[in-house]
């Protein structure tokens, strides 16, 4: 007991230390010297997307400020820069504009049903909807004043030229986008410093983000829960324990860390509107550290690893190379999409990463159902019903897992395919919380399974133990007719007929037939 006192003060020094000393990346939506990148006939640079739950904006207050309830996007310090050998000329302007994903159909334009473009050519032009070298864009009919445009011009000689400082309140709930965008040519080697800052009524989480805060703050309770039950169990009958009990409570302690990590990650940047890359890097350690144990666990149990047989043997080396392969795959995808990760908007790089986690969590299952069933066929054989029982319901276990496994991936990938626009993204966060449900069900299953008790030890490798559960079940399948035969054929009666055995030795020769 007195190890686990310490381990748990050293784990809540640890959260501590990291609580005061993380260290943090940017600011919600930092822009460093970002260049314009060609799309059509314009050039372009994205400034954000996030998903915003409207608010009612204080009339009372400068326009500049808000209220610590209100929703809205704020420009700050934003600069365009242009080399000193381009700046010899007036430019036209350099907009910012901001709209909502619904009225997307209303930035840009094509004459006749051509090419649609961004910036207005001579053809619309002579059309008169718009001005030669300016964005296209027209008035919302369902949300008058938007989209808005805010724009900036270089002067002759002037190497760069700020975007005014302003605050725009969001009093409809969408997914709001930010794009920088300029149609001349002879700018494209100019570049956007500076910031946006995007507020939701509770805080600077992004809409997609939020309810995740509280979700991880429920996961943190139900770990709690799960740990209070495990622990208890553990100290009652800690010397009944088996090894594979240890590694149950290492996957708990592991979860345990994880989901605080995480509470803590978007606590501190729904507060401050800054994402702690040091809170963020612990969770995604955690949390890839404890899938990885947890798989290696489940794929060793499935082998029989202390239940049919003593150790893994030459297996040992490949079940740790998947693992390790498996662990750095699982951190570099997590790394790559949540550190410093502030936009709902999702890119497409991440597919490069996602595949080899996919590949290598088909072969974990692949390998786990093989060797479930050579151990079940082996727990058949030796007629050891307990082992068999408590394997057979853990089979059962795990094939729900993957049947709903295999459904969930299959919604998903229907819910990005049908979501180009991040249109659903106040159900988005289902996703990741139902994958963190399910796994936490799979490991409530476990410990119900594999609980310390009493009779722990009846499941673990033994000679001698086998051979007794052979022979209690063997007794459990006898029918009931030949009871009294066995009784009189006890071997206590071999007493009586000692004497007898020297004399008659056809009795004895009988009895060794």
């Amino acid at each position: 007991m007195l190890w686990f006192k310490s381990i748990g003060a050293s784990g809540l020094l640890f959260l501590l230390w990291l609580w005061l000393f993380q260290t943090t990346e940017a600011s919600v939506h930092d822009y460093n010297v970002e260049k314009f990148v060609s799309k059509g006939n314009a050039f372009v640079v994205h400034g954000g997307s996030e998903g915003i739950y409207s608010s009612v904006p204080n009339l009372t207050e400068s326009p500049s400020y808000s209220s610590n309830t209100d929703s809205f996007i704020r420009f700050e310090k934003i600069v365009f820069r242009r080399p000193k050998e381009f700046s010899n000329f007036s430019s036209d302007p350099i907009h910012a504009i901001v709209f909502e994903v619904d009225d997307r159909e209303l930035i840009g334009g094509s004459a006749y049903g051509g090419q649609r473009a961004i910036c207005c050519t001579a053809d619309l032009a002579k059309l008169g909807v718009c001005t030669q070298g300016q964005i296209i864009h027209r008035p919302s009919a369902s949300n008058p004043g938007w989209p808005k445009v805010f724009s900036a011009s270089f002067s002759i000689d002037e190497v760069d030229v700020a975007l005014q400082s302003r605050s725009i309140p969001i009093t409809k709930t969408g997914m709001y986008n930010v794009y920088f965008i300029h149609c001349e040519p002879n700018l494209k080697e100019i570049t956007v410093e500076g910031k946006t800052i995007w507020k939701n009524p509770t805080g600077y989480l992004p809409g997609r983000m939020a309810p995740l805060m509280n979700f991880y703050g429920y996961m943190s309770l139900a770990f709690v829960l799960l740990g209070i039950f495990w622990f208890s169990q553990y100290a009652r009958f800690w010397r009944e324990v088996i090894p594979l009990q240890n590694c149950i409570t290492l996957v708990i302690t592991l979860g345990m860390l994880e989901m605080a990590f995480w509470y803590f990650d978007y606590a501190e940047f729904n507060e401050t509107g800054v994402r702690p890359t040091g809170t963020t890097v612990w969770a995604v350690t955690f949390g890839t550290v404890k899938r990885t144990v947890a798989r290696l666990v489940i794929l060793i149990v499935s082998m029989g690893y202390g239940v049919v047989r003593p150790t893994l043997g030459g297996l040992t080396s490949k079940v740790l190379l998947l693992g390790g392969t498996f662990f750095l795959a699982s951190e570099v995808l997590e790394l790559v999409e949540n550190v410093g990760a502030v936009s709902d908007f999702s890119g497409k790089a991440r597919l490069f990463f996602v595949l080899p986690v996919a590949f290598l969590d088909a072969f974990f299952i692949v390998w786990i159902f093989t060797s479930l069933s050579a151990t079940v066929n082996k727990l058949q054989a030796r007629r050891l019903l307990a082992k068999l029982d408590i394997y057979r319901k853990f089979t059962n276990a795990l094939a729900v897992t993957v049947v709903v496994s295999v459904g969930w991936t299959c919604y998903e990938l229907y819910f990005k395919s049908t979501d180009v626009y991040n249109e659903r993204w106040r159900n988005a966060w289902i996703i990741p919380a139902f994958w963190q449900v399910l796994s936490f069900s799979l490991l409530c299953i476990i410990c119900v399974l594999w609980a310390p008790s009493q009779t722990s030890m009846r499941y673990a490798y033994s000679d001698d133990g086998e051979e007794f559960d052979k022979d209690a079940t063997l007794t459990l399948i006898k029918p009931s007719p030949l009871l009294p035969k066995d009784v009189r054929s006890q071997p206590e009666v071999r007493p009586t007929l000692g004497n007898s055995e020297l004399s008659n030795g056809e009795v004895v020769e009988d009895k060794t037939e």
